[in-house]
């Protein structure tokens, strides 16, 4: 598929596919003649995993970190440490996904808050 489609299938710009591209994190499977990303099903599952960690604030190095541990356990045998690593991964996006739900329970108190003001006022 090309970018436009991958970018329709994610919701994610342009830009910010090249951008994985560029950095590393989602280079193109191939390029057309004329020089055209082209990417596949595959690409699409990387890209779904990348945009799933960038709201919880996981760093483009921590993303390729993980990437490259979910390809070697896709691809290899057992690899303790990496499972070790994959775990640690999970535990961290538990964290960051708690806090996140804290921080949206009190922006819904603080706008449940505002509109009894406004009823009052």
């Amino acid at each position: 598929m090309h970018i436009g489609e991958l970018a329709e299938a994610t919701g994610l710009s342009l830009r910010t596919i090249r951008h994985y591209d560029e950095v590393g994190l989602l280079p193109a499977t191939t390029r057309t003649e004329g020089g055209f990303r082209l990417y596949t099903q595959s690409d699409l599952e990387r890209l779904l995993v990348i945009r799933s960690m960038k709201p919880l604030g996981f760093t483009l190095e921590e993303m390729a970190e993980l990437l490259r541990i979910v390809d070697n356990l896709a691809t290899s045998g057992e690899h303790p440490d990496e499972r070790d690593e994959l775990d640690a991964f999970i535990a961290e996006a538990e964290r960051k996904r708690d806090k996140l739900a804290l921080n949206l329970a009190r922006a819904e108190e603080f706008i449940a808050e505002l509109g009894m003001r406004r009823a009052a006022g």
